[in-house]
């Protein structure tokens, strides 16, 4: 029998329950959403080092990279090359606004089964493409199923997960993604002598997590909080009985009703996050995801086989280090669903700071001292360089990666929180594009500096998470507002008694409506 588990704590009610077999199985396919994400970020790099792929769609990029006196770090160098990678993105930031308002009116699993038919059509037109219009417009197509996804999965989880541990069960999310990369990065591999069409393969296998969580969303619940906010009061006690395996859920179900009462006062939910009481959980939110891009990690994650390529190493055992990085990056993700609801959230993110900083400057100064415009690092300093990089993911994979996803989808009150997660997944979306746009060129301006360039980003973030983070560990989602912000040192001058009083307990009996 699973274990039953009782979340409270001062004057807040008990919530009682247990982890279901129901509720793992609902977990693991709407974690599917971001294995569609991973996989994406994996094989784009992956593809856009495929000899047959730019010598169809970009062929001064094709040429360019085929003479050996370029410059190592500007052969890559095509804003219409990085076009193909960061376009998804910018479709993913509008579609998230969009995914926000269908979320809150037609609940996460229909938003979540949006996302795999749009993705399915994205699919479909980039690998059967056959001019560049048609594969920027299957990117598109992409993003658009990425931004519902992102928008509706983590808040799933967060909500159907029981809040000891929510954070692991929300982190399967961040852990798919890695699992994404992983599968992505061992396609790249076999697909990369696979001519003419390993490239249409690679791209094509996208469809299946797509199809999956298509099918598979049909068989999963709403979640309680979601039928509530919409009126469907009994059928939410019904699941929130189901997913929690007992039958007195009298305290969470109460719980879950005020905060949709509240809830259901607020008529314009961004106006509402643009006032002074919203103000802590949105900049954290949005502060978080800027942090997560600027750590470099998608930099190298979506170019992982271009970078080892780069220092040295040939096309094939370019990508065969890639998927040993990507394994790596799953690994590691483990550990965060072990230690999130151990050793708590900020312990996760400023241990990862001191590891990120120390890989990305020692990266720095090896490739400044050793990797020059023409020539190639030696078999030993390259290989130091993925090791490295290993390091360095393996810090992000625990902490700023899953984390960044985490912490904004728990930190909302149910007023704004399809509305401010949308601001947090457009924040990550828009910043990733930047980044995906902007490396390559950078790489080429700043050579080695741009990884010291990142390693000034990661002391900013330290400092953030140090001073201006607080701990929500343990915390029931509907609780964080009276436990976490009205109780930290800065955040809580913001916390207006008029914006916020009502929302103030959460009462302890059931409520008169349901009797």
């Amino acid at each position: 029998m699973a274990p039953a588990i009782a979340v409270g704590g001062g004057d807040m009610p008990v919530f009682e329950g247990r982890i279901t077999v129901y509720v793992v199985a609902c977990v693991i396919i709407a974690a599917f959403g971001g294995l569609m994400f991973g996989y994406d970020i994996g094989i784009s790099g992956g593809v856009t080092a495929m000899d047959d792929f730019l010598e169809r769609f970009f062929p001064r990029v094709y040429e360019k990279k085929k003479h050996a006196h370029e410059d190592n770090y500007c052969k890559y160098d095509n804003q219409f090359l990085q076009l193909f990678t960061s376009c998804l993105y910018l479709a993913a930031l509008i579609a998230s606004f969009v995914a926000s308002r269908v979320c809150s009116k037609q609940g996460r699993r229909p938003t979540m089964q949006i996302a795999s038919f749009f993705f399915l059509v994205g699919v479909v037109l980039t690998s059967a493409a056959f001019h560049i219009s048609m594969l920027i417009l299957g990117r598109l197509a992409l993003g658009v199923g990425v931004g519902f996804a992102n928008q509706a999965v983590p808040l799933f989880l967060s909500e159907l997960a029981p809040a000891k541990i929510r954070g692991a069960l929300n982190i399967s999310f961040q852990l798919f993604i890695t699992i994404g990369i992983f599968i992505a990065n061992m396609v790249n591999y076999a697909m990369s002598n696979v001519h003419p069409y390993g490239w249409r393969l690679s791209l094509a296998i996208a469809g299946v997590p797509a199809l999956f969580l298509c099918v598979g969303s049909m068989s999963i619940c709403e979640t309680p909080t979601s039928l509530i906010e919409r009126g469907r009061l009994e059928e939410g006690r019904v699941v929130l009985q189901r997913i929690r395996g007992v039958a007195n859920v009298d305290n969470e179900f109460d719980s879950i009703v005020h905060a949709c009462e509240m809830a259901n006062q607020v008529t314009k939910p961004f106006s509402k996050l643009m006032k002074r009481s919203s103000r802590p959980p949105l900049v954290i939110a949005i502060l978080l995801q800027v942090f997560q891009q600027f750590t470099g990690i998608n930099a190298i994650m979506f170019y992982a086989p271009v970078l080892f390529q780069t220092v040295g190493f040939g096309s094939e055992a370019s990508l065969l280090s890639a998927v040993i990085t990507g394994l790596v990056n799953v690994f590691s993700t483990l550990v965060s669903v072990y230690a999130v609801d151990k050793a708590g959230r900020r312990a996760l993110l400023l241990e990862a700071v001191v590891q990120m900083f120390i890989t990305q400057s020692i990266i720095g100064i090896i490739l400044a001292i050793w990797l020059k415009p023409t020539g190639s690092l030696n078999k030993v300093e390259a290989i130091i360089v993925v090791v490295l990089v290993c390091v360095f993911v393996m810090g992000f994979a625990w902490s700023w990666g899953p984390l960044g996803w985490l912490i904004p989808s728990e930190t909302f009150p149910l007023e704004t929180r399809t509305a401010g997660f949308a601001f947090a997944v457009s924040t990550n979306m828009l910043f990733t594009f930047l980044v995906a746009q902007a490396f390559l060129s950078m790489l080429c301006n700043m050579k080695a500096g741009i990884f010291f360039f990142f390693a000034a980003w990661i002391v900013v973030m330290g400092l953030f998470a140090m001073f201006l983070l607080p701990e929500t560990k343990g915390v029931p989602v509907d609780a964080v507002t009276e436990r976490v912000w009205k109780q930290h040192w800065f955040w809580k001058r913001f916390m207006d008694e008029e914006e916020v009083k009502p929302a103030a307990k959460a009462p302890s009996g059931i409520h008169p409506h349901l009797t």
